[in-house]
């Protein structure tokens, strides 16, 4: 892998590990002589090679990563990590070249073993589930920090130790940028940290070498069957999180079949939490007041305890996110009472989530809020949930995103249009597919959902926004989905400047609603 690579939080002041016992604990073949040689990184990403690091050259669609050995020589690294055709393209780096069947499946262990993350004393939480994970990650923390407990994440919008933050590429990231995380974490003193789990991270070895403490389950519902051939296979991803090898506890949400499965077959013991009627449930969520910018739930488990708070979220998928982050800080080990004083001090959970229903209006005009969701599950939650608070119509602007998961897009809009009083689609990340031809799928699956639909087609983003605003009364909704946090759109492989939070900001203020 080349590139400048994603600026990385690694350890300020690392230790070197002996490159021969690399070698020797590994049983990794070496084309050169590493008697000498220290280690005290590791790097997937030549562009972000550091002195002294393990270079991983990794096979790619493209290109070997190998073939930027000699780059990352020339930054300082120590040595490369390959396959045996990538040791045939790296032998001319001129630093030793270590040689796996499959570098990608021992590079947690390696990244352990380089950062000594196996020593890290922080409680590990991680997150797993079609939606929700970045909303419970950051309410884990926000938790934490009111009971004063310093934390750290990493999440799709970024990664961040106390007020340390670099903006995320992955959802989860590269093994080796993981652990580099922790290390940086246990310099810092950080007490505990929430990881988002993908099913890809599972599946492509980026949490390996990691045990967690506690697990959690949000939900599964379409997604990403452009990686996985089925429901079943995207759940058995999923599934693996719940095992010894990858954490001790779990605490699940069995709202639906899905959330029964990962109960029953799970390998480590688990906790159930039920935010729906009828399902059965150690803990369960009863909603009190909703408001537009604020969620009132009542947690209730075994032993008669209970906590009532609130979250300063929109939606009842919202006090569910924040009710599986409570009760997996109480499978850790956390006290209920504790948190529940806490929180009661508080006026309630202080979360903020960037791009999550993130209300981006002011107090005059239309409340216009940005959302990351862009499945036909998120949409149906935040939707649902806007309907009961909100006085006038709702306005949702949206697009799907190019290669990817194109059998959700119908879906995506039948949902827009049966659950908004006026649709606007638009692009989003065309990526290298034909944005018109993108439309037109979510068009037709409108169409198809409600034929008399108030459906208008505005390619431009900006423009976009812009009509949602001037067709919105006072009394309106406009839900932004899509965006989220993101900061770029990416058209055939260039990412170009955008952000929906500052360009729904700016366009507020050009209708005056925003001073």
């Amino acid at each position: 892998m080349t590139g400048t690579g994603t600026v990385m939080l690694r350890p300020e002041h690392p230790v070197s590990r002996s490159l021969s016992q690399l070698a020797t604990d590994f049983g990794f073949e070496a084309t050169d002589r590493v008697d000498a040689g220290e280690v005290s990184g590791v790097t997937v990403a030549s562009g972000s090679v550091q002195p002294g690091d393990l270079y991983v050259g990794l096979p790619g669609r493209r290109v070997h990563g190998a073939a930027f050995a000699a780059d990352a020589a020339a930054s300082g690294a120590t040595a490369v990590l390959t396959d045996p055709a990538g040791a045939e393209i790296a032998a001319g780096a001129g630093i030793p070249v270590l040689i796996a069947d499959d570098p990608r499946a021992v590079l947690g262990d390696v990244a352990a073993w380089i950062y000594r993350t196996d020593e890290n004393p922080a409680t590990l939480f991680a997150v797993t589930g079609t939606n929700g994970k970045t909303s419970v990650v950051y309410v884990i923390c926000a938790v934490l920090g009111q009971i004063g407990v310093r934390s750290g994440l990493s999440s799709t919008a970024e990664r961040r130790i106390g007020d340390v933050a670099v903006t995320s590429a992955l959802t989860t990231p590269e093994a080796s940028e993981l652990h580099a995380l922790l290390a940086r974490m246990r310099e810092a003193e950080v007490r505990a940290a929430a990881v988002e789990v993908s099913a890809q991270a599972l599946s492509r070895h980026r949490v390996d070498g990691i045990v967690f403490d506690v697990a959690g389950f949000t939900n599964l519902s379409h997604d990403h069957l452009d990686d996985y051939a089925s429901m079943e296979e995207y759940y058995q991803a999923k599934l693996a999180l719940f095992a010894p090898d990858r954490a001790r506890r779990g605490v699940v949400t069995v709202d639906t079949e899905w959330g029964r499965r990962i109960a029953d077959e799970s390998r480590i013991p688990v906790t159930t939490l039920a935010t729906v009627p009828g399902a059965e449930a150690e803990w369960r969520v009863e909603l009190g007041d909703l408001a537009i910018d604020r969620t009132e739930f009542t947690l209730s488990g075994p032993d008669g305890r209970s906590v009532t708070t609130s979250i300063p979220l929109l939606g009842s998928f919202m006090a569910a996110n924040a009710a599986l982050a409570i009760v997996m800080l109480v499978e850790s080990g956390f006290d209920l009472e504790a948190i529940g004083q806490v929180l009661e001090r508080d006026d309630g959970i202080r979360a903020y989530v960037p791009g999550r229903a993130e209300r981006v209006s002011g107090e005059r005009g239309p409340v216009v809020f940005v959302d990351y969701g862009h499945t036909p599950d998120a949409f149906a939650r935040i939707l649902t949930s806007l309907r009961a608070v909100t006085r006038g119509r709702i306005i949702m602007v949206f697009g799907a995103d190019g290669d990817r998961d194109a059998t959700k897009r119908a879906d995506m809009g039948a949902i827009a249009a049966r659950g908004a009083d006026e649709v606007i689609i638009t692009d989003f990340h065309p990526r290298f597919e034909d944005p018109a031809a993108i439309r037109a799928a979510l068009i037709a699956g409108a169409r198809a959902a409600v034929p008399d639909a108030l459906i208008e087609e505005i390619p431009d983003q900006r423009a976009a926004i812009r009509a949602a605003i001037a067709h919105a009364g006072e009394d309106d909704v406009v839900f932004y989905a899509g965006p989220g946090h993101e900061d770029y759109q990416e058209v055939a492989g260039v990412h170009l400047p955008y952000s929906a939070r500052e360009d729904a900001r700016l366009a507020l203020r050009e209708a005056g609603w925003l001073s």
